[in-house]
């Protein structure tokens, strides 16, 4: 059975169709260059966001390695994610009614490590399309894991050279997502306290893991991610993507499963990682994510999106409006009437 045969063993109608949705994290890529999950070209994005039947007024692109140039300075060759994935948003504004606005904001790769560049690799960048809000340098890494989850070493943030790096965000008003594992959260406390003029935003909730060094201590492992994610909460600068609970390094996934968790049984599945994360970072500071197609391997994009309006029911209508949207408009400074 294909995934996607498998994912539409539970087809689901849309609940609360008009709610206006930001999908704040997507790839897209149009081969299979990340085993075992599946291609997710132009095509498949727009689908997504057309035929779900939930409202989704715009999308963010995160960094994937895809599309690089195969020419030029090596430093700059990552820049060509960024035309191209220019070009797919183009595309959808010529498209325009439901596909407009898809890559609403773009937020490429940069190597922060690579300091004596980072000036020139974000101005291209920049060049490249208006679009581009931030960056993302990847740094997630635990010495209990096997594999490359993001980064392949560890303390990459403490690096001088990094830092540097980074310093570079704040002169050109671009944020920073921080793709990380809950061990490394203190780092990130540091780095956030010391560029409190950088905006950063925690994707996938803070890298909660149940492999490793957790294996058959997820409660253990449950309680140190919640009381890292408080001591990060409490800088300013620091705002939080809720979503990537599919992902098999989580132990909420239901990939190994002979069929996929409805939405009722996926809010129960991960109801108190969502809410606690935002019980700790209030809905003003939390937007949601599909995570996408990564999180595709596990939950099909409609049910996703049934997950987190079954899990955030109980909230006022302009908490849900910041979660589903309005923290990602200011964050991202996404503006829908283009």
């Amino acid at each position: 059975m294909t995934s996607k045969a498998w994912r539409d063993l539970v087809i689901e109608e849309a609940l609360e169709p008009e709610l206006p949705i930001i999908d704040t994290h997507h790839h897209l890529w149009d081969e299979p260059r990340f085993p075992p999950f599946e291609i997710y070209p132009m095509e498949a994005i727009f689908a997504d966001k057309t035929g779900s039947g939930h409202n989704v007024v715009a999308t963010v692109f995160l960094d994937c390695h895809s599309h690089y140039r195969t020419t030029g300075p090596e430093h700059l060759r990552l820049v060509g994610e960024t035309e191209f994935m220019n070009k797919v948003a183009d595309e959808g504004q010529r498209r325009g009614g439901k596909c407009a606005n898809t890559m609403a904001a773009i937020i490429p790769g940069c190597d922060l490590l690579d300091s004596q560049h980072t000036g020139e690799v974000l101005d291209a960048h920049l060049a490249a399309s208006a679009r581009v809000r931030g960056i993302r340098h990847s740094t997630a890494f635990d010495n209990s894991l096997e594999g490359n989850w993001g980064c392949p070493v560890g303390d990459v943030m403490t690096q001088p050279e990094f830092r540097k790096g980074f310093a570079e965000l704040a002169k050109r008003d671009l944020t920073f997502d921080a793709w990380l594992l809950q061990t490394q959260i203190p780092e990130l406390i540091a780095l956030a306290r010391d560029f409190p003029q950088t905006n950063i935003v925690l994707d996938h909730m803070g890298g909660p893991f149940v492999l490793g060094r957790y294996a058959n201590r997820a409660k253990e492992g449950f309680a140190d991610w919640k009381a890292a994610m408080k001591e990060i909460a409490k800088l300013p600068n620091v705002f939080l993507k809720i979503g990537g609970l599919n992902m098999r390094l989580t132990g909420l996934d239901a990939s190994d499963r002979p069929r996929p968790r409805t939405s009722e049984e996926t809010a129960a599945a991960q109801r108190d990682h969502i809410l606690t994360a935002i019980d700790i970072f209030g809905p003003s500071r939390c937007m949601f994510e599909t995570n996408f197609p990564v999180d595709m391997y596990s939950i099909s994009y409609g049910v996703l999106w049934n997950t987190f309006k079954r899990v955030t029911a109980g909230f006022s209508p302009s908490e849900r409006a910041d979660i589903f949207a309005g923290t990602a408009k200011r964050v991202y400074r996404i503006n829908l009437s283009n």
